[in-house]
């Protein structure tokens, strides 16, 4: 099963390291794929779509048009710890 999220605030590498790691260590998760241009997270595998966006949503990269201040600052971290564990 393929789902194809779309995410706010993804800026860089980092973002994409983040995002990735974080979605791969989820039961179920066999491969993600993000394309920074149009902002889209794509995952393959056997989890369901909620546990994703709560996962994206956590680090920060809210589903677009749920974004606010508090989801920009989050995305900000997981973009830094991102670039420490490239």
């Amino acid at each position: 099963m393929k789902h194809e999220i779309v995410v706010e605030n993804i800026k860089c590498g980092g973002c994409i390291n983040s995002i990735k790691t974080a979605l791969l260590k989820i039961e179920g998760v066999q491969e993600v794929h993000v394309d920074k241009e149009t902002e889209t997270v794509s995952v393959e595998g056997t989890v369901d779509k909620t546990i994703l966006v709560k996962a994206l949503s956590k680090l920060g990269y809210s589903e677009k048009g749920n974004n606010n201040f508090i989801q920009k600052a989050k995305s900000y971290v997981s973009c830094a710890m991102g670039k420490i564990s490239d």
